[in-house]
């Protein structure tokens, strides 16, 4: 097998012993066989290790891999599979542990990413969701987003879950420089901000591939119901989301050298939206035309321009 062909499936787990099996089962009744699952456990204290002993056993250690996560929050378990030197693979495909994913997952986003095969450009490939509850029942669809993604957008908003993503090799090697245990917010949004920043692709797959687990702490995550938007424009609003994209504008200092000199200049005026004076903050935004990809969520925006809170 040419490890071009390969897909490295970076399964994140802690305590999944519940839908485990489901998610697993659902990798390997992909359409697209040329996958490895890299599984880091953080430090799982149920029946999670005995589950995918039981997989790799099945499927042989050479197509199921165990490790030990670093245990600093499941942002850094994502980010630091992709930094795992040994994995010869061209194509990387993050995976929670209680989703199931549809048979044609994988081969959407090789078939997407085929295009930039020949170039060495950062490349994305993402989408929307089925959501279910915690037995398995379809309870409705992430938003359909239908605004280009951009650099623009990615400051101040993340368009896609992480189990939706899979990353070409340019697209690893990048994430991959992201310095060790800086707090990231969320994994998913720091890729599309870094990606789209440095002359990378993101394709946003307005069809689902995956059946996206609602339970618990992951409900608001999912984004279907007013009271689950008004929390949303809370956090924008209570300071929370002032704080979050300081933390991201701290790491993307690292990338100085990779973001293109377009995206430097909007990183700049970015930061002159946060803190100068009423007027300027005015001009600014009406340079930088930065947008969310909702009208509520745009009005949000504003208000937290005009309040600072940006």
């Amino acid at each position: 097998m040419n490890i071009n062909d390969k897909i490295a499936i970076l399964l994140c787990t802690y305590n999944g012993e519940k839908y485990l099996r489901e998610q697993v089962d659902s990798i390997i009744n992909q359409t697209y066989q040329e996958w490895v699952i890299y599984v880091s456990d953080d430090g799982s204290t149920d029946g999670t290790i005995a589950i995918l002993e039981e997989y790799q056993r099945q499927l042989g250690e050479d197509r199921l891999v165990i490790t030990h996560g670093p245990r600093k929050g499941f942002a850094w378990n994502f980010i630091s599979s992709l930094q795992n030197n040994g994995i010869n693979c061209n194509h990387f495909a993050f995976c929670d542990q209680d989703d199931i994913w549809y048979a044609d997952k994988l081969a959407r986003g090789v078939q997407y990413l085929a295009n930039f095969s020949q170039k060495n450009e950062p490349a994305v490939y993402c989408g929307r969701t089925k959501l279910i509850d915690g037995d398995g029942q379809a309870i409705g669809y992430s938003p359909l987003f239908e605004y280009k993604p951009s650099f623009c957008n990615a400051l101040v908003q993340s368009i896609a879950g992480g189990n939706t993503m899979i990353l070409n090799y340019p697209a690893k090697e990048l994430v991959s420089k992201t310095p060790c245990y800086n707090e990231i917010i969320s994994h998913d949004w720091w890729i599309y901000i870094l990606v789209s920043g440095c002359n990378g692709h993101m394709y946003y797959d307005p069809n689902p591939s995956i059946y996206y687990r609602q339970h618990g702490d992951n409900i608001i995550g999912s984004n279907i119901s007013m009271t689950a938007r008004v929390l949303r424009i809370r956090k924008l609003m209570d300071g929370k989301f002032k704080i979050w994209n300081q933390k991201n504008i701290d790491l993307l200092q690292s990338f100085d050298a990779q973001l293109t000199v377009e995206n430097k200049q909007k990183l700049k005026d970015f930061v002159k939206l946060r803190s100068s004076c009423l007027v300027d903050r005015f001009r600014t935004f009406c340079k930088l035309k930065p947008y969310r990809q909702t009208t509520l969520g745009n009005i949000a925006l504003f208000m937290a321009v005009l309040l600072k809170k940006l």
